[in-house]
């Protein structure tokens, strides 16, 4: 197993509607700021797993652990780029996923 080095998320796309999902502590959340922190390789390893769970329930698709940081507001913010452009959504449609729903547009 690696080393870690940061917090992680577990981050996927729902099956239902493709939109990016982070798992929080009730399921799986579209906002990443509610997203459950692995704070040790152990609670990394159990995201995973339970990731992988809902892949074989076909709940979500490509499942992986995100690095991310914690703001002062004890939110969790991701550190690589990739990631920060899925929190934000489609960046080819700002009328769809979550810059529409941010301006009071489609969810």
């Amino acid at each position: 197993m690696a080393a870690f080095k940061h917090p992680q998320i577990l981050i996927a796309s729902n099956l239902t509607d493709g939109e990016v999902v982070f798992l929080g502590p009730l399921g799986w959340e579209r906002d990443h700021r509610r997203a459950r922190v692995a704070q040790n390789a152990e609670e990394a390893a159990a995201l995973e797993a339970l990731g992988k769970r809902d892949i074989s329930a076909n709940r979500v698709v490509d499942v992986y652990l995100a690095d991310v940081e914690i703001g002062k507001d004890g939110a969790p913010t991701p550190l690589h780029y990739r990631e920060r452009m899925r929190v934000r959504g489609p960046s080819v449609r700002l009328d769809l996923g979550k810059q529409a729903a941010a301006s009071g547009g489609a969810p």
